[in-house]
């Protein structure tokens, strides 16, 4: 296939989870990170929206979502926009 950009949102269980470890966590689970933004959601929420290139060899993106909810401190992570390089 090929390499592909996934484009994804990731939610921290709570607002005292520390983002700046969060973010350590998940560049050392997905090595392909090239950018991590915060979005403010609401109530002190914020959200860590991240740009990684993948290969799409083997449905990798399929499991990206799992492998980034298993994180701890984060409550789920979600694909908003995959696309090809």
């Amino acid at each position: 296939m090929g390499s592909v950009a996934v484009i994804l949102r990731v939610m921290p269980e709570s607002p005292e989870v520390d983002l700046e470890k969060l973010k350590s966590a998940l560049k050392q689970k997905l090595p392909g990170i090239k950018d991590i933004q915060e979005e403010p959601i609401g109530f002190g929420l914020k959200a860590l929206k991240l740009a990684a290139i993948v290969n799409d060899a083997g449905g990798e993106t399929d499991a990206l979502e799992g492998k980034l909810s298993a994180i701890p401190g984060v409550e789920r992570a979600e694909i908003i926009e995959v696309t090809l390089t």
